[in-house]
Protein backbone atom coordinates (compact mmCIF):
# COMPACT_ATOMS: atom_id res chain seq x y z
CA UNK A 1 0.00 0.00 0.00
CA UNK A 2 2.99 2.11 0.60
CA UNK A 3 4.67 1.86 -2.76
CA UNK A 4 0.61 2.47 -4.10
CA UNK A 5 0.52 5.94 -2.29
CA UNK A 6 3.80 6.77 -3.96
CA UNK A 7 3.54 5.94 -6.96
CA UNK A 8 0.46 7.82 -7.40
CA UNK A 9 2.04 11.06 -5.94
CA UNK A 10 4.94 10.53 -8.43
CA UNK A 11 2.29 10.80 -11.33
CA UNK A 12 3.94 6.96 -11.93
CA UNK A 13 1.62 4.16 -12.69
CA UNK A 14 -0.19 1.92 -9.78
CA UNK A 15 -2.70 -0.94 -10.00
CA UNK A 16 -5.45 0.85 -7.95
CA UNK A 17 -5.78 3.32 -5.59
CA UNK A 18 -5.50 3.03 -2.30
CA UNK A 19 -9.03 4.03 0.10
CA UNK A 20 -7.46 6.62 2.10
CA UNK A 21 -9.53 8.35 5.64
CA UNK A 22 -8.55 10.71 8.65
CA UNK A 23 -10.00 9.44 11.27
CA UNK A 24 -13.60 9.55 12.70
CA UNK A 25 -14.42 11.80 15.55
CA UNK A 26 -15.36 10.01 19.21
CA UNK A 27 -18.82 10.27 19.20
CA UNK A 28 -19.32 7.83 15.74
CA UNK A 29 -17.39 5.41 17.70
CA UNK A 30 -19.77 5.40 20.53
CA UNK A 31 -22.85 5.34 18.09
CA UNK A 32 -21.33 2.53 15.79
CA UNK A 33 -20.44 1.03 19.34
CA UNK A 34 -23.74 0.98 20.79
CA UNK A 35 -25.14 -0.35 17.02
CA UNK A 36 -22.48 -3.35 17.59
CA UNK A 37 -20.56 -2.47 14.83
CA UNK A 38 -17.32 -2.40 16.67
CA UNK A 39 -15.93 -3.77 19.88
CA UNK A 40 -16.33 -1.60 23.11
CA UNK A 41 -14.20 1.44 23.81
CA UNK A 42 -11.91 -0.57 26.58
CA UNK A 43 -11.19 -3.64 24.08
CA UNK A 44 -10.03 -0.75 21.45
CA UNK A 45 -8.18 0.70 24.01
CA UNK A 46 -6.05 -2.05 24.98
CA UNK A 47 -5.16 -2.56 21.33
CA UNK A 48 -2.97 0.11 22.03
CA UNK A 49 -0.76 2.60 19.40
CA UNK A 50 -4.05 3.62 17.32
CA UNK A 51 -4.49 0.13 16.51
CA UNK A 52 -8.38 0.62 17.51
CA UNK A 53 -9.04 3.17 15.08
CA UNK A 54 -6.54 0.59 12.28
CA UNK A 55 -8.75 -2.15 13.40
CA UNK A 56 -12.28 0.23 12.81
CA UNK A 57 -10.84 1.31 9.54
CA UNK A 58 -10.03 -1.64 8.23
CA UNK A 59 -13.34 -3.61 9.04
CA UNK A 60 -15.20 -1.01 6.83
CA UNK A 61 -12.33 -1.03 4.22
CA UNK A 62 -10.00 1.56 4.43
CA UNK A 63 -6.41 0.58 3.66
CA UNK A 64 -4.91 3.69 5.09
CA UNK A 65 -4.45 6.93 7.16
CA UNK A 66 -2.97 10.02 5.96
CA UNK A 67 -1.36 11.37 8.75
CA UNK A 68 0.22 7.94 10.56
CA UNK A 69 3.41 7.69 11.49
CA UNK A 70 5.62 9.39 14.01
CA UNK A 71 4.68 12.38 16.30
CA UNK A 72 7.59 13.24 18.02
CA UNK A 73 7.87 16.11 21.05
CA UNK A 74 8.33 19.28 19.07
CA UNK A 75 5.85 21.22 20.52
CA UNK A 76 5.18 22.44 24.42
CA UNK A 77 6.81 20.44 26.61
CA UNK A 78 5.85 19.85 29.32
CA UNK A 79 2.10 20.56 28.02
CA UNK A 80 0.47 22.88 31.04
CA UNK A 81 -1.81 20.84 33.35
CA UNK A 82 -5.39 20.47 32.21
CA UNK A 83 -7.33 22.43 34.66
CA UNK A 84 -11.23 23.40 35.17
CA UNK A 85 -11.21 26.82 36.32
CA UNK A 86 -14.72 27.19 36.86
CA UNK A 87 -18.24 25.22 36.95
CA UNK A 88 -21.60 26.69 36.03
CA UNK A 89 -24.87 25.43 37.25
CA UNK A 90 -25.95 23.71 33.73
CA UNK A 91 -22.61 22.03 33.80
CA UNK A 92 -20.67 23.72 31.36
CA UNK A 93 -17.49 24.54 32.37
CA UNK A 94 -13.92 27.14 31.97
CA UNK A 95 -11.38 24.53 31.15
CA UNK A 96 -7.62 25.62 30.78
CA UNK A 97 -6.34 23.04 28.03
CA UNK A 98 -2.92 21.67 27.97
CA UNK A 99 -1.96 24.84 25.34
CA UNK A 100 -2.90 27.35 27.53
CA UNK A 101 -6.14 27.85 25.99
CA UNK A 102 -9.06 28.45 28.61
CA UNK A 103 -12.25 26.84 26.65
CA UNK A 104 -15.97 26.65 27.62
CA UNK A 105 -16.86 23.29 27.47
CA UNK A 106 -20.73 22.94 26.83
CA UNK A 107 -21.98 19.35 28.26
CA UNK A 108 -23.03 16.96 25.20
CA UNK A 109 -21.98 19.69 22.82
CA UNK A 110 -19.84 17.58 19.46
CA UNK A 111 -18.31 21.56 18.53
CA UNK A 112 -15.11 23.26 18.81
CA UNK A 113 -15.38 24.96 22.30
CA UNK A 114 -15.59 28.58 22.32
CA UNK A 115 -12.10 30.07 23.12
CA UNK A 116 -12.60 32.34 26.77
CA UNK A 117 -9.12 33.41 27.65
CA UNK A 118 -5.17 33.09 26.30
CA UNK A 119 -2.34 32.47 28.72
CA UNK A 120 -0.21 34.02 26.33
CA UNK A 121 -0.91 37.62 25.61
CA UNK A 122 2.40 39.45 25.67
CA UNK A 123 6.10 39.27 25.96
CA UNK A 124 5.97 38.80 29.48
CA UNK A 125 3.39 35.86 29.32
CA UNK A 126 5.61 34.55 26.83
CA UNK A 127 9.07 34.46 28.07
CA UNK A 128 7.34 32.97 31.23
CA UNK A 129 5.04 30.37 30.54
CA UNK A 130 5.34 29.36 26.90
CA UNK A 131 9.38 30.15 26.04
CA UNK A 132 10.92 27.55 28.91
CA UNK A 133 8.23 24.84 26.83
CA UNK A 134 10.22 25.47 23.76
CA UNK A 135 13.31 24.26 24.20
CA UNK A 136 15.14 21.72 22.99
CA UNK A 137 16.47 18.63 25.40
CA UNK A 138 17.26 15.10 24.38
CA UNK A 139 14.41 13.65 25.67
CA UNK A 140 11.99 14.94 23.27
CA UNK A 141 13.14 12.22 20.84
CA UNK A 142 11.82 8.57 22.16
CA UNK A 143 12.45 5.78 20.72
CA UNK A 144 8.59 4.94 19.39
CA UNK A 145 9.27 7.92 17.16
CA UNK A 146 12.21 5.86 15.91
CA UNK A 147 10.48 2.78 15.56
CA UNK A 148 7.87 3.23 12.83
CA UNK A 149 10.47 3.53 10.25
CA UNK A 150 13.01 1.02 11.12
CA UNK A 151 11.66 -1.84 9.30
CA UNK A 152 13.34 -0.91 5.39
CA UNK A 153 10.92 -3.55 3.97
CA UNK A 154 7.86 -2.33 5.51
CA UNK A 155 4.45 -1.87 3.78
CA UNK A 156 2.43 1.13 5.90
CA UNK A 157 3.08 4.19 4.79
CA UNK A 158 4.19 6.46 8.03
CA UNK A 159 4.69 10.00 7.75
CA UNK A 160 6.47 12.45 10.75
CA UNK A 161 4.78 15.11 11.81
CA UNK A 162 6.87 18.44 11.66
CA UNK A 163 4.45 20.54 13.85
CA UNK A 164 3.56 23.86 12.82
CA UNK A 165 5.21 26.97 12.10
CA UNK A 166 2.44 29.38 12.55
CA UNK A 167 -0.67 27.70 13.28
CA UNK A 168 0.21 26.59 16.99
CA UNK A 169 1.00 30.03 17.47
CA UNK A 170 -2.46 31.45 16.28
CA UNK A 171 -3.78 28.90 18.92
CA UNK A 172 -1.96 30.17 21.59
CA UNK A 173 -3.34 34.06 21.36
CA UNK A 174 -6.24 33.00 19.51
CA UNK A 175 -7.05 34.38 15.88
CA UNK A 176 -7.86 37.86 17.43
CA UNK A 177 -4.92 37.83 20.02
CA UNK A 178 -2.88 37.53 16.59
CA UNK A 179 -4.31 40.28 14.60
CA UNK A 180 -3.58 42.35 17.72
CA UNK A 181 -0.04 41.24 17.98
CA UNK A 182 1.24 41.34 14.59
CA UNK A 183 0.06 45.08 14.66
CA UNK A 184 1.36 45.86 18.14
CA UNK A 185 4.17 44.17 18.46
CA UNK A 186 5.44 41.73 15.04
CA UNK A 187 8.68 41.54 16.71
CA UNK A 188 7.07 39.28 19.35
CA UNK A 189 5.28 36.89 16.75
CA UNK A 190 8.46 36.38 14.54
CA UNK A 191 10.50 35.66 17.63
CA UNK A 192 7.77 33.19 18.43
CA UNK A 193 7.44 31.64 15.11
CA UNK A 194 11.50 31.51 14.91
CA UNK A 195 11.72 29.91 18.19
CA UNK A 196 9.16 27.16 17.67
CA UNK A 197 9.81 26.38 14.61
CA UNK A 198 13.86 26.55 15.40
CA UNK A 199 12.38 23.46 17.72
CA UNK A 200 10.59 21.87 14.82
CA UNK A 201 14.03 22.10 12.67
CA UNK A 202 16.03 20.60 15.76
CA UNK A 203 13.80 17.73 16.28
CA UNK A 204 13.14 16.81 12.73
CA UNK A 205 17.03 16.80 12.12
CA UNK A 206 17.56 14.35 14.67
CA UNK A 207 15.53 12.34 13.60
CA UNK A 208 16.66 12.09 10.30
CA UNK A 209 20.09 12.11 11.05
CA UNK A 210 19.46 8.73 13.20
CA UNK A 211 18.21 6.86 10.46
CA UNK A 212 14.25 7.60 10.54
CA UNK A 213 13.30 7.20 6.74
CA UNK A 214 10.07 8.50 6.51
CA UNK A 215 7.63 8.58 3.44
CA UNK A 216 6.47 12.34 4.11
CA UNK A 217 6.40 14.98 6.27
CA UNK A 218 2.94 16.62 7.41
CA UNK A 219 2.40 19.66 8.86
CA UNK A 220 -0.14 21.15 10.88
CA UNK A 221 -1.61 24.40 10.27
CA UNK A 222 -5.45 25.69 9.92
CA UNK A 223 -4.63 29.35 9.42
CA UNK A 224 -7.54 30.05 6.76
CA UNK A 225 -10.58 30.65 7.00
CA UNK A 226 -13.48 30.57 4.48
CA UNK A 227 -12.41 33.83 2.88
CA UNK A 228 -8.45 33.40 2.92
CA UNK A 229 -5.98 33.57 5.42
CA UNK A 230 -6.28 35.00 8.99
CA UNK A 231 -2.33 35.58 8.44
CA UNK A 232 -0.84 38.05 5.98
CA UNK A 233 0.40 36.45 3.11
CA UNK A 234 3.13 38.63 2.80
CA UNK A 235 3.82 38.29 6.96
CA UNK A 236 3.57 34.47 5.98
CA UNK A 237 6.12 34.49 3.34
CA UNK A 238 8.79 36.54 4.84
CA UNK A 239 8.73 35.02 8.18
CA UNK A 240 7.19 31.18 7.84
CA UNK A 241 8.59 30.56 4.18
CA UNK A 242 11.99 30.57 4.98
CA UNK A 243 11.50 27.77 8.02
CA UNK A 244 9.64 25.47 5.72
CA UNK A 245 12.41 25.87 3.16
CA UNK A 246 14.83 24.97 5.70
CA UNK A 247 12.68 22.23 7.08
CA UNK A 248 11.70 20.66 3.91
CA UNK A 249 15.05 21.11 2.19
CA UNK A 250 16.44 19.12 5.37
CA UNK A 251 14.12 16.19 4.86
CA UNK A 252 14.95 15.66 0.93
CA UNK A 253 18.74 15.80 1.64
CA UNK A 254 17.33 12.71 3.51
CA UNK A 255 15.59 11.30 0.71
CA UNK A 256 11.78 12.80 1.56
CA UNK A 257 10.51 13.76 -1.53
CA UNK A 258 6.82 15.12 -0.30
CA UNK A 259 5.62 17.39 2.41
CA UNK A 260 2.13 17.88 2.67
CA UNK A 261 0.07 20.53 5.13
CA UNK A 262 -3.11 19.62 6.68
CA UNK A 263 -4.86 23.56 6.51
CA UNK A 264 -8.32 24.01 6.73
CA UNK A 265 -10.24 27.25 4.78
CA UNK A 266 -9.40 28.47 1.40
CA UNK A 267 -6.00 28.44 1.55
CA UNK A 268 -5.54 29.46 -2.31
CA UNK A 269 -3.36 32.56 -1.28
CA UNK A 270 -0.99 30.76 0.36
CA UNK A 271 -0.62 27.60 -2.09
CA UNK A 272 2.32 29.44 -3.98
CA UNK A 273 4.23 30.88 -0.99
CA UNK A 274 4.09 26.41 0.33
CA UNK A 275 4.90 25.17 -3.12
CA UNK A 276 8.01 27.67 -3.28
CA UNK A 277 9.29 26.45 0.12
CA UNK A 278 9.02 22.82 -0.64
CA UNK A 279 5.27 21.68 0.21
CA UNK A 280 3.96 20.09 -2.14
CA UNK A 281 1.03 18.02 -1.22
CA UNK A 282 -2.55 19.79 0.16
CA UNK A 283 -4.30 18.49 2.32
CA UNK A 284 -7.54 18.29 3.67
CA UNK A 285 -9.10 20.54 0.47
CA UNK A 286 -12.34 20.98 1.79
CA UNK A 287 -15.09 20.51 -0.65
CA UNK A 288 -18.07 21.03 1.89
CA UNK A 289 -18.29 24.20 2.45
CA UNK A 290 -16.81 25.92 -0.97
CA UNK A 291 -16.05 23.42 -2.88
CA UNK A 292 -12.47 23.33 -2.83
CA UNK A 293 -10.85 21.29 -5.71
CA UNK A 294 -7.24 20.59 -6.98
CA UNK A 295 -7.74 21.53 -10.24
CA UNK A 296 -7.73 24.58 -10.31
CA UNK A 297 -4.33 24.62 -8.80
CA UNK A 298 -2.96 22.05 -11.11
CA UNK A 299 -4.20 24.54 -14.03
CA UNK A 300 -2.67 27.07 -12.26
CA UNK A 301 0.86 25.15 -10.86
CA UNK A 302 0.80 22.13 -12.73
CA UNK A 303 2.41 18.54 -11.85
CA UNK A 304 4.62 19.92 -8.61
CA UNK A 305 1.23 20.41 -6.61
CA UNK A 306 -0.27 17.15 -4.84
CA UNK A 307 -3.27 16.59 -3.21
CA UNK A 308 -5.36 14.22 -0.38
CA UNK A 309 -8.63 14.94 0.59
CA UNK A 310 -11.38 16.84 -1.54
CA UNK A 311 -14.00 13.81 -0.73
CA UNK A 312 -17.72 15.06 0.64
CA UNK A 313 -17.79 13.19 3.56
CA UNK A 314 -21.10 14.21 4.04
CA UNK A 315 -22.60 11.80 1.25
CA UNK A 316 -21.99 8.95 4.19
CA UNK A 317 -25.30 10.42 6.25
CA UNK A 318 -27.77 10.23 2.62
CA UNK A 319 -27.79 7.01 0.56
CA UNK A 320 -25.84 4.90 -1.91
CA UNK A 321 -26.70 7.15 -4.93
CA UNK A 322 -25.13 10.04 -3.16
CA UNK A 323 -22.00 8.29 -3.09
CA UNK A 324 -22.01 7.00 -6.20
CA UNK A 325 -22.59 10.65 -7.59
CA UNK A 326 -19.54 11.95 -5.31
CA UNK A 327 -17.23 8.70 -7.05
CA UNK A 328 -18.51 9.50 -10.28
CA UNK A 329 -17.41 13.29 -9.36
CA UNK A 330 -14.03 12.26 -8.51
CA UNK A 331 -13.15 10.41 -11.43
CA UNK A 332 -11.88 13.09 -13.54
CA UNK A 333 -9.73 14.23 -10.71
CA UNK A 334 -8.14 11.30 -9.86
CA UNK A 335 -7.41 11.27 -13.97
CA UNK A 336 -5.18 14.28 -13.30
CA UNK A 337 -2.82 12.51 -10.98
CA UNK A 338 -0.97 12.89 -8.23
CA UNK A 339 -4.43 13.50 -6.39
CA UNK A 340 -5.56 10.52 -4.00
CA UNK A 341 -9.26 11.30 -2.71
CA UNK A 342 -9.98 11.23 0.98
CA UNK A 343 -13.03 12.64 3.84
CA UNK A 344 -12.33 16.09 4.26
CA UNK A 345 -11.18 15.55 7.83
CA UNK A 346 -12.85 12.91 10.36
CA UNK A 347 -16.18 11.53 9.42
CA UNK A 348 -18.63 12.80 11.50
CA UNK A 349 -21.48 11.08 13.83
CA UNK A 350 -24.12 12.03 10.83
CA UNK A 351 -22.08 8.83 9.30
CA UNK A 352 -24.42 5.42 8.38
CA UNK A 353 -21.70 2.06 8.96
CA UNK A 354 -23.15 0.91 5.48
CA UNK A 355 -22.70 3.92 3.69
CA UNK A 356 -19.10 4.17 4.60
CA UNK A 357 -18.96 0.67 3.80
CA UNK A 358 -20.23 0.77 0.42
CA UNK A 359 -18.32 3.77 -0.05
CA UNK A 360 -15.08 1.79 0.29
CA UNK A 361 -16.20 -0.93 -1.60
CA UNK A 362 -17.17 1.06 -4.97
CA UNK A 363 -13.89 3.28 -4.57
CA UNK A 364 -12.01 -0.34 -4.89
CA UNK A 365 -14.14 -1.88 -7.43
CA UNK A 366 -14.23 1.61 -9.68
CA UNK A 367 -10.09 2.32 -9.10
CA UNK A 368 -8.80 -0.89 -9.64
CA UNK A 369 -6.56 -1.21 -13.03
Amino acid sequence: MRERVLHILRYEPYDWMPVVHFGFWDELYDKWEAEGRIPCAAERKELGNGSGERMVAEKLGFDIGWGEGSYPSNGLDPEFPRKILRTFPDGSRHIRQADGVTVMDHPGVLSIPSEIDHLLKDRASWEEHYLPRLRWFPERIKEEDLAVFQRKDRAELQGLHAGSIIGWVRNWVGVEGLAYMLADDPDLVREIVDTAAGLILRVVGEILARGAKPDYLHFWEDICFNKGPLVNPAFFRDVCAPWYQKITGLASSHGVGFTSVDCDGCIDLLVPIWLESGVNVMFPIEVGTWAASVRPWREKYGREIRGVGGMDKRVFAIDRAAIDAEIERLKPLIDLGGYIPCPDHRIPLEAEWDLVRYYCDRMRATFSR
